[in-house]
């Protein structure tokens, strides 16, 4: 199914990608579509907080956590499993009005508001061609720039691949952490 306005948006032709952040799934399975590597379950994102010296001092009297936690709605959720890169903007377009029906209502503008909101805290980027792996998009892996702890966390979270795209970036992510070790 077409929809109308997708051929003539800004990101026709695009595939929206989610950039290198922590992130895993908790909760029960909501509604979601049978695409590979969506589950329907919710989405929380784990980023660091970047402090000013005096902020780390603060931080530490008032024991502020070093983390934020961000929870997304099932829509969102949604959205964020989807932006794998594979899949162009149409694509989700559709899949999101599939599942969704009037709740995303015009599909394509809220689509794509829910991309430009996540592209403006610098988790998505729009790709003008699939995704090739550049950088680790899979669930539980920490950034390269981050020290999230991974300690005893009080939320169990879903962190397993579960698309083909998921588990290759993590293999090879694990690959090339074994080789520097053994470089070393």
């Amino acid at each position: 199914m077409d929809l109308a306005d997708t051929e003539k948006h800004q990101y026709a032709g695009f595939y929206p990608c989610r950039l290198p952040v922590w992130w895993g799934r908790i909760g029960e399975i909501g509604p979601h579509c049978v695409a590979e590597g969506v589950t329907g379950k919710k989405i929380v994102l784990r980023i660091e907080k970047r402090f000013t010296r005096f902020e780390r001092i603060l931080a530490k009297v008032l024991r502020a956590p070093r983390e934020v936690r961000r929870p997304l709605d099932e829509m969102n959720s949604m959205l964020w499993e989807l932006c794998d890169g594979s899949r162009s903007f149409q694509t989700i377009c559709e899949l999101m009005d599939d599942v969704f029906k009037e709740n995303v209502a015009p599909a394509v503008d809220r689509t794509a508001s829910g991309i430009d909101a996540l592209k403006k805290r610098n988790l998505m980027t729009v790709l003008q061609e699939p995704f090739n792996h550049k950088w680790n998009i899979g669930p539980g892996q920490t950034p390269q720039n981050q020290t999230l702890q991974t300690g005893q966390m009080t939320i169990i979270y879903d962190t397993e691949p579960r698309s083909e795209s998921e588990r290759n970036v993590i293999q090879a992510d694990q690959e090339e952490l074994q080789q520097d070790v053994q470089s070393e």
